[in-house]
């Protein structure tokens, strides 16, 4: 049998992204064992100077500079499929994604990726996700009368729903208040550099079923410019949580509702509880559909007029592309330390329960 070498060198080269992605994955998931090493030396060091630094950068443009860059890869490797279409063949498919694949994931690791297996705040500020049907009923009440309260503080009607009366733009100048506020109690949220911004793709992402995402190539925080804008402020303060490498929705959730009812301004406060309200509703209907109906009637009327706005804006942009989107971004939470996929959002509920517990003592 003959021994080629050279053979072997250029399978390896043809090879070589394949395999990296490979040796990506288990590194992966060797450092996913080790979150006080990945919160102190990733989250609390490389990434937290990276992302200021990526944020300063691109906070200088006026436009979204990821949603510009997806546009490019997209054109890019549609140009290169008319180019090799000759070519094509089931292997030349696999292979070339696997490239794609292992080059991303590189970089959405080495930029923010990581930042999923960093010590969870369960840990850090003492927290659960578990709570009673009893406690879950305790706290929605008293959401209730908070966002009664705020409610009728800003229309002076339980009748009317609330309309913000800022332009996204000022709602992005406005949300650096609430974590100036919150970093008061809690130092580990700080957030620098801000950098958030409309996304030129909002229409997609409405038909794809998101309010917002963070671009983790570039830092910037996109937020879904058609949302139902009462929603917005709290939107936007979940989008910059993840900016400063909370990477769990539930967390993410949690931190932009401390942020949101923290600031000085009502309508960010009234957003924040509103948004807290909405997801504890969702989870008594899981447990218990007839109470809801129940609590409803104790919400203003304005408030309901405000609910009724956010699910007729989805329901216009529901199509099978958005339950594919979900899907994918269900299976794509999963593979990244978040098991209950799209369910994490609403795990944020324990988080508050847990933390309103705390407060109390």
């Amino acid at each position: 049998m003959d021994f080629n070498p050279s053979g072997k060198i250029y399978c390896l080269k043809r090879y070589k992204l394949i395999i990296f992605l490979i040796l990506q994955i288990v590194t992966v998931r060797i450092l996913a064992f080790f979150p006080e090493f990945i919160e102190k030396f990733y989250s609390n060091g490389f990434y937290k100077l990276l992302s200021e630094g990526s944020r300063k950068l691109f906070s200088a443009i006026g436009f979204s500079v990821g949603d510009v860059l997806y546009g490019l890869v997209i054109v890019f490797l549609i140009i290169r499929i008319i180019k090799k279409r000759k070519q094509w063949n089931f292997k030349f498919f696999v292979f070339g994604i696997l490239n794609v694949v292992s080059v991303f994931y590189f970089l959405f690791n080495l930029l923010w990726g990581l930042n999923y297996y960093r010590i969870p705040l369960t840990e850090k500020m003492n927290l659960s996700y578990e709570y009673s049907y009893r406690q879950l009923l305790d706290y929605t009440a008293k959401l209730i009368e908070k966002s009664n309260t705020l409610h009728l503080e800003i229309t002076r009607n339980d009748s009317a729903k609330v309309i913000n009366p800022y332009s996204n733009q000022q709602i992005f100048e406005k949300s650096q208040n609430g974590y100036d506020k919150l970093v008061l109690n809690y130092p580990e949220f700080a957030y620098k550099k801000h950098c958030v911004k409309n996304s030129l793709i909002s229409l997609p992402l409405s038909y794809m079923g998101f309010g917002g995402y963070l671009n983790p190539f570039t830092g910037e925080a996109q937020v879904n410019a058609l949302l139902p804008k009462y929603t917005f402020p709290t939107t936007t303060l979940h989008e910059m949580a993840h900016q400063i490498g909370y990477a769990s929705e539930s967390e993410a959730n949690f931190i932009g509702y401390l942020a949101s009812i923290s600031s000085d301004d009502i309508y960010f406060r009234y957003s924040g509880y509103i948004y807290a309200l909405r997801y504890c509703l969702r989870n008594i209907e899981k447990m218990n559909p007839g109470k809801v109906e129940e609590l409803l009637s104790e919400i203003n009327y304005g408030i309901l007029l405000n609910f009724e706005e956010s699910k007729q804006f989805w329901e216009h942009y529901q199509t099978p592309i958005e339950r594919f989107f979900r899907f994918f971004y269900d299976n794509f939470l999963k593979a990244n330390a978040q098991q209950e996929g799209l369910e994490t959002y609403s795990k944020f509920v324990g988080l508050l329960i847990s933390y309103d517990k705390q407060v109390i003592q």
